[in-house]
């Protein structure tokens, strides 16, 4: 099998090139490196089965021999991210979508789109379901990302609808793990790169917002088992932790498997329309995918602060984007 995966040297990305190749998948992993990452892929690199292509998809597709499926995680993610890119992140969800359903029906190929819990917006629903139609802004700080992904959703439905090309959706919620860049600017890489430099721990707004964490293994499970269900086409999937703590319990736990002796610092409520709650209701994935998260908190939490324990020390480390470093409490605790 031959499998496209369009942002591949991003977080999850990256991983779920890991997870394809053990798996027997001829690989092709794209990605312009935008916020994707050289030291994602590069115990890849020349590996059998494994192609890596410097390419942009807003852009015409470079050509490409035949593929069966189409993962479509490619698009800036953390806040910091999409807000330093807003134009980029609304083309590659927009054009970059049409660009990959196009070449799904082209080789009849199954397309996977990584949406993500934020079409939900600041949700007054709890948890969010599949059915739930959001509380988003059309127009707020954070609306070039919540948006993309929202019309991302409806141009996959429409060429499933339309043009018959085999889709599927899945909705990411929070995830963590090896492979994040430390200068990310989301909850986990934030709190955890603030404990090991001894740097004072951001809590934004008193720390009592919610959010649900899934390790990165059993995300990039989900999401292989929504591609391979030959009953998935057309569907909306909700992947996550339905696990729910507060930011605070969070830091609190980074604090005790760090040793760290670093204090919090409390400040105003991050840029605009942060979650307040959030936790996914997951009993479709149980019923069409037989998936749940099975890594705990705090051993998801100990292999990744090992991984940036060893990313922080290192002497020199490995050019990560073509831009510089997002201070870590940028960006809010998504």
């Amino acid at each position: 099998m031959r499998v496209l995966v369009a942002g591949g040297a991003g977080f999850i990305g990256s991983h779920l090139c890991e997870r394809l190749l053990r798996g027997g998948a001829e690989v092709i992993c794209i990605d312009n490196f935008v916020t994707g990452r050289h030291a994602n892929i590069a115990h890849l690199v020349g590996a059998r089965r494994f192609t890596s292509i410097e390419a942009d998809i807003i852009e015409p597709l470079p050509e490409l021999p035949a593929v069966s499926r189409i993962y479509h995680l490619a698009s800036p993610a953390s806040p910091p991210g999409y807000q330093r890119f807003p134009i980029e992140t609304l083309r590659v969800n927009s054009e970059g979508s049409r660009r990959l359903l196009e070449l799904a029906a082209a080789h009849d190929a199954r397309l996977l789109y990584a949406s993500t819990s934020e079409v939900y917006g600041d949700p007054q629903e709890h948890p969010q379901r599949e059915e739930y139609r959001g509380n988003v802004s059309t127009t707020g700080p954070r609306s070039m990302y919540d948006e993309a992904k929202r019309y991302g959703e409806a141009i996959v439905m429409s060429y499933f609808r339309d043009r018959g090309v085999d889709a599927r959706i899945v909705r990411i919620f929070n995830t963590y793990g090896p492979h994040s860049d430390p200068d990310d600017g989301r909850l986990i890489p934030n709190l955890i790169t603030q404990a090991l430099r001894g740097d004072r721990l951001t809590i934004y707004a008193g720390g009592e917002q919610t959010r649900s964490l899934c390790y990165v293994s059993d995300l990039v499970e989900g999401l292989v088992r929504m591609m391979e269900c030959d009953t998935a086409s057309g569907h909306v999937v909700n992947l996550g932790n339905p696990e729910e703590h507060t930011i605070l319990q969070f830091a609190e736990l980074i604090l005790e498997l760090t040793q760290s002796s670093s204090e919090f610092v409390y400040t105003d409520v991050a840029v605009g329309d942060d979650p307040q709650r959030r936790r996914p209701e997951i009993g479709r994935a149980r019923a069409l995918l037989g998936w749940e998260p099975r890594v705990s908190l705090r051993d998801g939490l100990a292999r990744t602060i090992k991984y940036f324990r060893a990313e922080l020390s290192a002497s020199t480390r490995p050019a990560t984007t073509a831009h510089q470093p997002i201070p870590a409490n940028v960006g809010g605790q998504s």
